[in-house]
């Protein structure tokens, strides 16, 4: 193991939400990370170029069992999803924690997650649930008509960073085209981005895309933290009703990572008291970089 007074940190590269590697979302995990400073993670994290990169250090707070900050290419996010059951397992299976239930810290504040040999589930923390832009404008900003959405709501959603959650009808995702003016416009305040969803009730599962504020409204293979909203969105449009319900997305398709999320919301007398995400990890390459 090096440390920060060797001029290189150890970090290891884990898919995230991945049937199988080389698929889900791309995370790199960069260890013993306390001393570095928040320019020094922003040099890291856009480096490696992923979706996001987490920087691990030592918890402040008593509860927790770890500190991670979290970044994309540009900018730190209080809260991801992806990068929260990535780097749990990532922390677990090189022994620095053991299996089960680890609390995370973040910016968002302190997390569960749950860790097993194959993946992880993250609990939601405290639920968002506020009005959405109108889903007509929503869908104009990202080259749809009116006519593709299903009528429901675009509420903005989230355990931690929220999401407005747009629901189209079949076969409309994958002609979405994101304006990131318009988009930036729609969603001005919401740090998350849009997560755009068909909806099978049949078999309570959904093809989503989702279009990151973090990364400039491109597309993201896997995003726990909008997965999280989704289970919140079902449940105030009446999609899902009282007690527990197991719902499973699809996602990341559209840009060659596949990906797949396990989300589970509970809902007790009219209002969401639970909602976690899960996912198989699967780590892909270790190695050591030089301190900036």
């Amino acid at each position: 193991m090096t440390t920060p007074g060797d001029g290189r940190l150890d970090y290891e590269v884990v898919d995230v939400f991945a049937p199988h590697p080389f698929s889900g979302n791309q995370l790199a995990v960069v260890l013993d990370a306390g001393d570095l400073t928040t320019a020094q993670c922003q040099t890291l994290a856009a480096e490696f170029g992923y979706a996001e990169s987490t920087f691990v250090s030592a918890p402040t707070e008593p509860i927790a069992s770890y500190r991670v900050r979290i970044f994309t290419p540009r900018t730190e996010l209080p809260f991801a999803g992806h990068p929260s059951v990535g780097t749990a397992h990532t922390l677990v299976r090189l022994g620095r924690l053991p299996a089960g239930v680890v609390q995370q810290e973040c910016g968002a504040g302190v997390v569960a997650i749950e860790v097993d040999d194959a993946g992880a589930r993250l609990t939601g923390g405290t639920v968002s649930l506020r009005p959405g832009p109108e889903a007509a404008a929503l869908a104009a900003a990202l080259g749809l008509d009116a006519a593709d959405t299903t009528g429901r709501p675009a509420h903005l959603v989230g355990c931690g960073i929220d999401f407005a959650q747009l629901e189209v009808r079949p076969g409309a995702a994958e002609r979405a085209v994101p304006n990131p003016a318009a988009l930036g416009a729609a969603l001005s305040g919401v740090h998350g981005g849009v997560s755009v969803l068909e909806w099978d009730a049949a078999t309570s599962s959904g093809t989503v895309r989702v279009f990151a504020d973090g990364l400039d409204f491109q597309e993201d293979p896997a995003t726990g933290s909008a997965a999280l909203g989704t289970g919140i969105w079902l449940a105030a449009v009446g999609l899902v009703g009282e007690g527990t319900t197991e719902y499973r997305l699809a996602q990341g398709a559209a840009v060659g990572r596949p990906s797949e999320l396990a989300g589970r919301v509970t809902v007790t007398g009219g209002e969401v008291a639970q909602v976690s995400v899960a996912g198989a990890v699967r780590p892909v390459a270790t190695g050591t970089v030089l301190i900036p």
